[in-house]
């Protein structure tokens, strides 16, 4: 176990049944996530990466295998012990925002802060820089119905990071908007997580946005490959 590691996952299975059969997802994956590291997880359709990001973020238990939040083994924890570990160090941006509908771009920053405990003004004042650095500062007060969807997913990453996590999971966090906004939320989205620190594991398909992360990695036929490690060629595009 590497204990300087923010996330490492070790010889991690996974298994569904599909009727009769079943079908393997995720074959002895290992991954170590170093602090301020920023992952790009990238592969095709069903090759397992929200599966591998399930269970990264204690939502979904592996099959067989062990998972370290910040050098603490916590595969086999109870429903309290992950809740409180999700609580406190990791966030989740997903493809679809899933904003509250009836709170502001404000409020939807500021709830989350204060189920972790944090004051009200102290949580206030945070949601409102993060939405400022977002550049949603005078978008703050209008509901997600208000909002395009470039604007709502700005807001779900500043709540994913309000709590200051230590390792942001993100699913295709772009992959319901159109190209040109996909590519500015994502930049913006990079940004912001080097600027406060945080490591990162993000799913996506855009291979040159995955170029501009510190490491790139790969599911292929259920086994994890680090491709700048074995130096995968320039038509690495062509399999996606």
């Amino acid at each position: 176990m590497n204990k300087n590691a923010v996330l490492e996952l070790k010889n991690i299975n996974k298994t569904f049944r599909q009727g009769d059969n079943m079908l393997e997802v995720l074959k002895d994956v290992n991954l170590s996530i170093r602090p301020k590291e920023v992952v790009a997880l990238i592969g095709p359709s069903g090759s397992g990466k929200s599966t591998l990001l399930q269970i990264a973020g204690l939502l979904e238990a592996p099959s067989d295998g062990e998972v370290y939040v910040s050098g603490e083994l916590c595969s086999n924890a109870g429903d309290a012990v992950r809740t409180a570990l999700r609580r406190d160090y990791l966030g989740f941006v997903y493809q679809y925002h899933n904003l509250l509908p009836d709170f502001d771009a404000l409020e939807n920053v500021i709830l989350p802060q204060l189920i972790a405990g944090v004051a009200y003004k102290e949580a206030a004042d945070k949601a409102g820089w993060l939405l400022q650095r977002l550049g949603l500062g005078d978008r703050k007060y209008h509901r997600p119905a208000e909002l395009s969807g470039g604007e709502q997913q700005r807001v779900a990453i500043a709540r994913a990071i309000a709590n200051t996590p230590k390792l942001l999971l993100a699913d295709e966090p772009t992959g319901n908007l159109d190209p040109n906004t996909s590519d500015n939320v994502f930049l913006t989205l990079l940004e912001v997580v080097k600027e406060t620190g945080l490591s990162a594991l993000i799913a996506t398909h855009n291979i040159e946005l995955a170029h501009k992360m510190d490491r790139e990695v790969t599911l292929r036929e259920g086994k994890l490959v680090d491709l700048r490690a074995n130096k995968v060629p320039d038509d690495t595009e062509n399999f996606y």
